[in-house]
């Protein structure tokens, strides 16, 4: 499955063909709309999760659980549009501002494994 993960600050993130989404809540700081072709604000996590994971301690575990929940019972469909933009463009890169050291958590970690898993 050519879904592909990297950050929107990476120097050249895109070296194949296909679509690069975007998948944060809020537009990242210092980025031009070109170095995106589809802004996904439903394919991130809620505001009030990502407060809580960032701000309040929410273990990674929880955090990913949670976000995995969001996904499959209340937004059911950034999955399905996520595997429609495969079909349609071949490569899908996710983009989010993380760079994502082994050690580091990311929720496009969790998506790619969602689609991977074929759940939704």
């Amino acid at each position: 499955m050519p879904f592909k993960a990297d950050s929107i600050y990476a120097r050249d993130p895109y070296p194949e063909p296909g679509l690069r989404v975007l998948i944060m809540r809020i537009w990242p700081r210092g980025v031009r709309k070109d170095r995106v072709d589809v802004w996904m604000k439903d394919a991130s996590p809620s505001r009030g999760l990502l407060d809580a994971y960032h701000h309040a301690g929410l273990s990674w575990s929880k955090f990913e659980a949670q976000y995995r929940r969001e996904i499959l019972e209340d937004r059911p469909k950034v999955l399905e549009e996520l595997r429609a933009f495969e079909r349609e463009h071949g490569t899908v890169t996710l983009l989010c501002f993380e760079r994502i050291p082994p050690e580091e958590h990311c929720h496009r970690q969790t998506l790619l494994a969602m689609l991977a898993e074929g759940g939704g």
